[in-house]
């Protein structure tokens, strides 16, 4: 076993690369699966953990503190009862973890899951942290230019599959057909990943066509449903473990869901470090190649819009720069990026600005960035929107699913109040 000198972490080696198995945790499903399979791809065994229990909850109080942020707490125990309870042989096992490497709590998760693995007798197991900023590095592991380009791919492919399912479920009269078309390109996606060859941007654009053109084919109820926008920290937003299944609740409520892309997200972190550059000052060569990076991923956006618009009748997607653009003196900064910063008021905006005025904010309790950048805003953007409808809504393990629901119901019922009136 391996070990750092600087700061006594297990060290992920070239020969650990052939023989363990990297269990990674889940967020978003369908992205997450196109995510697995890319890693697969550069002899990565990969395993995403796809559980979804109370053990998991039980795990991560017993073994992290309760006033940790709830997505730590979720993300720790869901490894650790997989270590417990998968059948994965300890001894060829390596867990990996994303580290933002800001001021958000989220750059400290994996110190608190080395510190569990240590206290529960299992300290040799390496964990891995997948970064773009250089923050840790491991000899059997390298986040390589082709390997961040496809994983890019994935993120592209899952905005585009949720999107279109999202605008198509609510309203499929055959039950079941969207999620059967996602299935079917998942599916597909993942078959095609096992070549390097179909990760080609020609590739990706004709999917993209195909799978526009083939959501665009199921057919649909012309009824006016409620829509709901949820926006917050990107765990509780995205995963299902984290949120008591918020999407299936508002669905299920009758619900259309209009949920943002992840890529906006990545887009934003590389551009933080633009931005900082430009208020703090900084290295102008580190500032182009970022900008470089930015500018691919701005293009696969484009790409995305004006194939949804091209080949379909379904609302597009909202493009980074217009997100960025509705940022003003009446709301926050360009410097408030910790977390979710400044992106989440532009989120809650645009959905304003697309008549999506019924949004669920969702939030670790005591995540204080979500407090200042989302629940903070509140007031504000009401005061500029008064028909947008927003209730924020704390996750974390004392809260309970009856009370989170009750809430909502609340919001929804004034949300019919509105529409019936109009």
């Amino acid at each position: 076993m391996k070990k750092n000198k600087d700061n006594d972490r297990v060290i992920f080696t070239k020969q650990m690369k052939k023989d363990y198995t990297i269990l990674m945790p889940t967020m978003l499903p369908i992205h997450m699966r196109l995510l697995e399979k890319t890693f697969k791809l550069h002899g990565y065994k990969v395993v995403l953990l796809e559980t979804n229990n109370q053990n998991i909850v039980d795990e991560g109080l017993k073994n992290v503190h309760n006033d940790t942020c709830y997505p730590a707490l979720l993300v720790i125990g869901q490894l650790l009862d997989a270590l417990h309870n998968g059948g994965y042989d300890i001894n060829k096992t390596a867990l990996i973890i994303t580290q933002t490497g800001g001021g958000c709590r989220a750059s400290n998760y994996i110190h608190l899951l080395r510190k569990a693995l240590k206290q529960g007798g299992m300290g040799h197991i390496p964990v891995i942290s997948l970064n773009i900023s250089g923050l840790e590095k491991n000899p059997g592991f390298k986040l390589t230019l082709a390997l961040t380009v496809q994983l890019i791919y994935a993120v592209i492919y899952g905005d585009l599959l949720t999107w279109l399912a999202n605008q198509t479920r609510p309203y499929e009269i055959n039950s079941g057909e969207t999620d059967r078309l996602v299935v079917k390109w998942e599916d597909r996606l993942s078959e095609e990943y096992k070549k390097a060859v179909n990760l080609r941007l020609a590739k990706i654009k004709s999917n993209m066509v195909e799978i526009t053109k083939d959501f665009a084919t199921i057919q649909k109820r012309n009824e006016k449903k409620i829509r709901v926008g949820v926006v917050g920290e990107i765990y509780i937003k995205y995963a299902p473990l984290g949120n008591n299944n918020l999407e299936k609740f508002l669905a299920d409520e009758g619900c259309e869901v209009v949920v943002p892309g992840l890529l906006d997200f990545l887009i934003f972190k590389a551009d933080n470090r633009v931005d900082d550059v430009n208020i703090y000052g900084g290295s102008k060569i580190k500032k182009y190649l970022i900008n470089k990076f930015i500018d691919f991923m701005l293009y696969l956006q484009r790409t995305m819009k004006k194939i949804i618009e091209e080949n379909s009748s379904y609302v597009p997607v909202t493009q980074y720069r217009e997100l960025r653009g509705l940022i003003t003196n009446d709301y926050v900064g360009y410097g408030n990026k910790m977390g979710e910063g400044w992106l989440l008021t532009a989120e809650m905006l645009d959905l304003c600005h697309m008549g999506v005025n019924n949004i669920v904010c969702t939030q670790p309790f005591g995540c204080l960035p979500n407090h200042i950048a989302g629940k903070g805003m509140i007031r504000k953007i009401k005061e500029n929107y008064p028909s947008s409808n927003i209730v924020a809504i704390d996750y974390d393990p004392g809260a309970t699913k009856v009370n989170q629901e009750n809430r909502i119901k609340l919001m929804l019922a004034n949300a019919k109040e509105i529409s019936s009136a109009q």
